[in-house]
């Protein structure tokens, strides 16, 4: 897992903050999905990740533990797609306590006078639309399983993956920056709106080595690392450990929030 090497150590080990959670990881097949499923197993939990390869799931699972997760194929913005993974997860692990909305796309680079249209919807149908569903279909179904079976909860918690992209402005990924945007703001939304019962915050990452990102950094990695004050670009567990922080009861009173991890990148401020 090249993506999940972490510069600078790995700390002093996760607790057992998610035994007997299940948590839903969208787009985790590989790079912060992944890694956030690897950080909530290594926690206790159990994860169903999704993506839309049924191979790279497979790789995926195997590496978390066949007992430990399950995968699941499709497309993030299919609701036949959705309502399977959320009804499995109930299916299989009897509960559904956290969400994480990290499916998300980027197919357009360059400037917003050359956008084409139908991709800024599908754009808005991924990143935005998608991340609403899905926290549609999950709030339901665990609400379901908890009425059905004392044991389980209503949804505990959701974090959306934002960006710092929605936050300013950012050139030739413009339309990639208004879905965060609106990412975030949803996220506001739903946490006024699903609170007592369920969290909901998300994170704001800079610009993170994984295959979505490489048109920002690759073959440049030492120039686009000297704008940030922790002089590195970030990699997969540096957003798994903060997202397992806001899923976990450690952020019990913490809701509505966008935490930005950005390697010290909006300490500074042009003059």
């Amino acid at each position: 897992m090249a993506d999940n090497v972490v510069a600078g150590g790995a700390g002093n080990g996760p607790g057992q903050r998610f035994e007997g959670r299940v948590a839903l990881v969208t787009g985790a097949s590989r790079g912060i999905g992944l890694a956030i499923a690897h950080r909530i197993v290594a926690e206790g939990g159990r994860v169903v990740i999704t993506g839309r390869r049924a191979e790279t799931l497979q790789e995926a699972v195997a590496e978390l533990g066949p007992d430990r997760a399950l995968g699941i194929a499709g497309k993030a913005d299919d609701a036949g797609h959705r309502a399977d993974a959320v009804g499995r997860t109930i299916e299989h692990f009897g509960r559904l306590d956290h969400l994480v909305n990290n499916a998300g796309i980027n197919p357009a680079y360059g400037p917003l006078t050359e956008l084409d249209t139908d991709v800024a919807r599908k754009i808005l149908e991924v990143n935005v639309i998608a991340a609403l569903e899905w926290t549609r279909e999950a709030v339901a179904a665990a609400a379901g399983a908890a009425a059905a079976d004392g044991s389980a909860s209503p949804l505990r918690s959701i974090v959306n993956m934002a960006s710092v992209a929605g936050t300013a402005s950012g050139p030739n990924i413009a339309f990639y920056g208004v879905s965060k945007a609106a990412l975030i703001n949803l996220t506001v939304q739903l946490a006024d709106e699903l609170a007592p019962t369920t969290r909901v915050n998300a994170l704001a990452p800079a610009v993170v080595k994984t295959r979505l990102a490489r048109a920002l950094y690759e073959g440049r990695e030492e120039e686009a690392a000297a704008a940030y004050p922790l002089r590195r670009l970030g990699v997969p567990d540096d957003v798994a450990g903060p997202a397992a922080f806001l899923l976990s009861d450690d952020a019990a009173w913490v809701t509505g929030q966008t935490l930005l991890v950005d390697g010290g990148a909006s300490v500074r401020t042009a003059l």
